[in-house]
């Protein structure tokens, strides 16, 4: 019988759910005592997000960005075409400022002009009659990163036959800086950007440690540089951090000056968007009131609600953020039924009732799993009719449910592995991985999220002809998964990690497997250059949209497990975009 004969009414039965929370747990299952991650309660209380408000969401705002960006409009029509620096520096700004939304015909404009003179063979005029690495590497860097086509031989006058940069670059510290970033957008097989990469992360390290060679200013760029590559980073998350840099580097500049009061203003516009959006998910979660019958979950909320703004901050994708927030809850949520919770007959019943889609299956399982089970099924058939309605598709639940049963097989296989302590092999580990990541399930969420029926071929057809772009973006959040939080599961003794499945086949110490896993993670990152960078422009923003899926990997996984440990993981991120103004 098809599945969808089980569908259920999609509204949360409040009285149902009473009666499972007063049962008693039947006895048709026989436990011992549950496992415990020991997660902290959650910082960020409801009342706290509730007071969230801000004085930027007035129409006087409105009024006062629209003179500004008329401003900046202005700065683009007094450019010269013939000043590259000029024009890239103010393209590199923009970016940098998280203000590209507002001049994307600009932008094209400019960089139109600059593709028609001829770059291949370091013919540019700019580039070859100056020899400058700065120059190279910031023209290099824009256009690559807005999908023009530009070969990396652009860098060779600068390079000497043993394939490293020549010594009269080596005291261009601002140029060896955006060659290094340069280097981070390197496709596969460009050798002359994985050379330079290499040499200049040794050379910018030892500048970094004579301090009195190099001015504070630049010292602080090196060092963010050198932790995380603009690549890597989610754009949004870094834009309080590039304005208050360029307020003190070019406090001076007219134009910087319209340029900074402009994104200072938008920021805390787009800030007091995010608060209203917040508060509208808070009031769901809250009256959900899971939290308190899945007490050994974790209650993240508001981490979850990053990850959506980390896929896409505009203010235009409200109902976007929205359904990624409640889908990334619903992960955690569910992670944790199978990691702590559940006994292995239990999640087999839980994982068939998601594939079947059929509330029967649950009969037999705790109460709070059969809830939590009611609330994945009332939140995916709601999120997929809004999206039928907003977007324009038909048939959106058939594919929600087949990622989220794909996402639970793959979980239940590290459960078996778990109780049957069994250590797989390093692909064993990654094939599952990579499913059990979540990034796939995301992903097709976000695909009928942002994409309209009328401009877009079906899912399948999409993830036929994307597969290795998805893969190595779920490869990616997987290892950085495994990197970030390997230390506290091996002290909880959960299923092995990458790492110590790497360190079991190859023999190998634990440094030899971190770094051989983050080899392979600068390796994905090429393939992911190599599929983004030449997409047509009109997809290439749904493009970024899965790249930063990648991306808040790196956030979230930088420092540890952002979403296990606020204090040291989220918390000061958290405190700026979401609750402190730019004043």
């Amino acid at each position: 019988m098809d599945s969808s004969m089980h569908l259920q009414d999609p509204q949360v039965d409040e009285q149902q759910i009473l009666q499972w929370q007063t049962k008693s747990e039947p006895s048709y299952f026989v436990h011992d005592q549950r496992r415990s991650a020991n997660y902290k309660p959650n910082i960020w209380k409801y009342e706290f997000l509730e007071s969230l408000n801000s004085k930027f969401d007035g129409e006087c705002y409105r009024i006062q960005i629209q003179k500004l960006i008329e401003d900046v409009k202005e700065m683009f029509a007094n450019c010269k075409e013939s000043d590259l620096i000029t024009n890239l520096e103010l393209l590199d700004s923009i970016q940098k400022l998280g203000l590209n939304n507002h001049f994307g015909k600009e932008i094209k404009k400019v960089l139109d002009t600059i593709t028609s003179v001829e770059l291949e063979n370091n013919s540019n005029p700019y580039i070859s009659s100056r020899g400058d690495l700065y120059a190279a590497a910031l023209l290099f860097k824009i256009l690559r990163q807005h999908g023009y086509k530009v070969s990396q031989d652009i860098f060779g006058g600068l390079m000497d036959e043993m394939g490293t940069l020549k010594k009269k670059t080596f005291g261009d510290v601002k140029g060896m800086l955006e060659m290094l970033e340069a280097s981070n957008l390197a496709l596969e097989g460009e050798n002359i950007l994985e050379e330079a990469k290499a040499f200049l992360m040794v050379t910018l390290r030892d500048t970094n440690t004579r301090c009195d060679d190099i001015d504070n200013c630049t010292f602080k760029h090196v060092t963010y540089a050198l932790e995380l590559p603009s690549q890597r980073r989610v754009q949004w998350f870094n834009v309080k951090w590039h304005i208050k840099s360029y307020e003190k580097d070019h406090i001076d500049q007219a134009n910087m000056t319209t340029l900074l009061e402009l994104a200072k203003l938008n920021f805390n516009m787009v800030q007091a968007t995010l608060q209203k959006d917040l508060r509208e998910v808070s009031m769901w979660w809250n009256n959900l009131g899971l939290n308190k019958n899945l007490d050994f979950a974790r209650d993240r909320l508001v981490e979850c609600f990053m990850c959506a703004v980390g896929l896409a901050f505009e203010p235009e994708y409200k109902s976007f953020r929205k359904w990624i927030t409640k889908v990334v809850n619903l992960i955690l949520i569910i992670d944790d039924v199978y990691d702590v919770y559940g006994s292995l007959e239990e999640l087999k019943h839980f994982t068939n009732a998601v594939k079947r889609w059929d509330i029967r299956e649950t009969e037999q399982l705790p109460e709070c799993m059969k809830i939590c089970f009611q609330v994945l099924y009332n939140t995916t058939c709601e999120i997929a009719y809004e999206i039928e309605e907003e977007k324009g598709w038909n048939q959106v639940l058939p594919h929600l449910r087949k990622v989220w049963g794909d996402f639970c097989k793959a979980l239940l296989v590290e459960a078996e592995w778990y109780n049957k302590a069994y250590t797989p092999s390093f692909e064993e580990h990654l094939s599952n991985g990579c499913i059990s990541s979540s990034a796939l399930l995301t992903l097709t969420h976000a695909f009928f999220s942002m994409t309209r029926a009328e401009g877009a071929k079906n899912i399948a057809d999409f993830l036929h002809k994307n597969e290795d772009l998805v893969y190595n973006i779920s490869l990616i959040v997987r290892l950085l998964n495994d990197l970030g939080t390997s230390v506290a599961e091996q002290e909880r003794g959960d299923v092995a990690s990458s790492i110590l499945c790497y360190m079991r086949e190859a023999n190998a110490s634990e440094e030899i497997a971190r770094k051989h896993i983050k080899g392979m993670i600068d390796n994905a990152w090429k393939k992911i250059n190599e599929k983004c960078f030449t997409q047509m422009p009109e997809i290439s923003s749904f493009f970024n949209i899965m790249t930063n899926i990648a991306r808040i990997g790196h956030s979230l996984y930088q420092d540890g497990d952002g979403f296990g440990d606020q204090e040291h993981g989220t918390r000061g991120q958290i405190q700026s975009l979401l609750v402190e103004p730019l004043l």
